[in-house]
């Protein structure tokens, strides 16, 4: 397989994989609909940095041990399931917020932008699926032995494609007709998305054997 058809397959691949439901989905729809464009490319970015993590062992054939030991999936799925959960009990615990209170709903100021980073690089990087969606995509799809300089680069345009994907979604959820709608129902997102993140965290927990 060249260069180009590798890199044709990776983006198909990826941008299904993306775009397809799950945590990091979720983490940006209510990052944007709460607190607004900054606060989902923020969240987005740090999606996109915890690739570099499922990206740097799967390129090192740490994804194929992690993906065939039952004891190291143990210490994957508990601590992935965990972190959702305690995104899930966070959710949960939100309360009302009235008309005036534009705090919480505020573009993400500077000193949260750390902040909001770290949660999205967490919710990516402890994601128990993404050995095995790795493991796939660097030992399956693309040919073994790949060229270090290749590999890099496709690396690094996985990572582009999912800044570009939750980037547009933040835009989306975060244009002044669909904000104003939304924002005045933020606890009820809140508490919509601690449930799915507590089913998906239980789900996870509940795979361990």
């Amino acid at each position: 397989m060249n260069f180009w058809q590798g890199f044709t397959i990776v983006t198909f691949v990826h941008l299904l994989a993306a775009a397809s439901p799950g945590p990091d989905f979720a983490l940006v729809t209510r990052q944007s609909l709460l607190h607004g464009r900054t606060a989902g490319v923020l969240t987005s970015l740090g999606i996109s940095l915890g690739l570099a993590i499922h990206i740097l062992y799967s390129a090192a054939g740490l994804a194929v041990v992690v993906t065939h030991s039952v004891e190291w999936m143990v210490v994957v799925k508990l601590t992935g399931g965990s972190y959702l959960i305690y995104l899930g009990i966070k959710g949960l615990r939100a309360k009302h917020r009235s008309a005036d209170d534009n705090q919480e709903i505020q573009l993400a100021t500077n000193n949260s932008a750390f902040r909001m980073i770290s949660t999205g690089f967490f919710c990516n990087a402890l994601n128990p699926k993404a050995p095995v969606y790795f493991l796939s995509l660097f030992t399956v799809i693309l040919s073994p032995g790949i060229p270090l300089p290749n590999l890099a680069i496709y690396g690094v345009w996985i990572m582009v494609l999912q800044m570009l994907w939750f980037t547009s979604l933040a835009c989306l959820f975060t244009k002044p007709a669909i904000r104003q709608r939304v924002v005045k129902f933020g606890h009820w997102i809140d508490r919509t998305f601690g449930v799915v993140m507590l089913a998906l965290g239980l789900q996870v927990l509940n795979s361990i054997r």
